[in-house]
């Protein structure tokens, strides 16, 4: 379920200098705020939490997975290029599997890294809080990967779509309203990562077995159907 030639393609698409900028913004403004407010406060656990949680994991990790889940396929629908792809001898399911795997590298590249640097830089990992929120990345760009990769196969606005999802529900309604954490890939996430930590900075409102059960299904649904969808794509020769 995996094409080399795919994944190189997809890489070339995520990586141009243009969109690699963009997945660089956020990251290189997360460590800039990181050495700002270690600068001004020291070490301090709770301020390391509070931005890791606030603007990596809820901001960050999901733009960078819309950037990259829609990106990896999206603009190739768009402009009819897919056609080309669609004419090799590649099985559908493993063109979405390919670029699901290649949208998810880039996305835990662009998010984890970062967000494991600026935990050390804030309180040098204390409490097991920058290796937590890591972890909480490193899951949520799966599913946001797997969701947002679905997205740009059934729209041309995914991305409108997508940044509509990781900035109003995720950044907002995740964190304001009750009832919507349950349906958040954040929430699922920091289930996770609640396990890894010391203490009790890492927290969320779903228990752990919710969590994992919800993000294998939506990334497994999202997958399949996303597989489903590209089926449903004709060739000129096919119609």
């Amino acid at each position: 379920m995996y094409d080399p030639t795919v994944a190189r393609l997809t890489y070339r698409a995520l990586l141009g200098r243009r969109r690699a900028l963009i997945l660089s913004a956020l990251p290189a403004l997360l460590i800039v705020l990181a050495v700002a407010v270690r600068a001004l406060s020291g070490a301090d656990d709770q301020v390391a939490a509070d931005l890791l949680g606030g603007f990596a994991l809820a901001t960050m990790v999901p733009i960078i997975g819309v950037i990259a889940g829609t990106g990896a396929i999206g603009p190739e629908i768009d402009d009819g290029s897919v056609v080309y792809l669609l004419a090799k001898p590649v099985k559908r399911p493993t063109i979405i599997c390919t670029k699901l795997i290649v949208a998810i590298a880039v996305t835990m590249a662009f998010s984890a890294i970062p967000t494991l640097l600026a935990g050390l830089i804030l309180n040098g990992n204390g409490q097991q809080i920058a290796v937590a929120y890591t972890v909480a990345a490193l899951v949520a760009s799966i599913a946001y990967a797997a969701m947002f990769l679905l997205l740009g196969t059934i729209t041309r606005h995914a991305v409108v779509f997508g940044l509509v999802y990781a900035l109003v529900w995720e950044a907002l309604f995740g964190s304001l309203v009750e009832g919507a954490r349950t349906l958040s890939v954040q929430q699922w996430a920091l289930a996770v990562a609640q396990k890894v930590t010391d203490g009790d900075l890492v927290t969320s409102d779903v228990g752990l077995p919710t969590a994992v059960i919800l993000l294998t299904v939506v990334t497994a649904g999202a997958t399949w159907f996303a597989g489903q969808k590209l089926r449903t794509l004709k060739l000129a020769g096919e119609e």
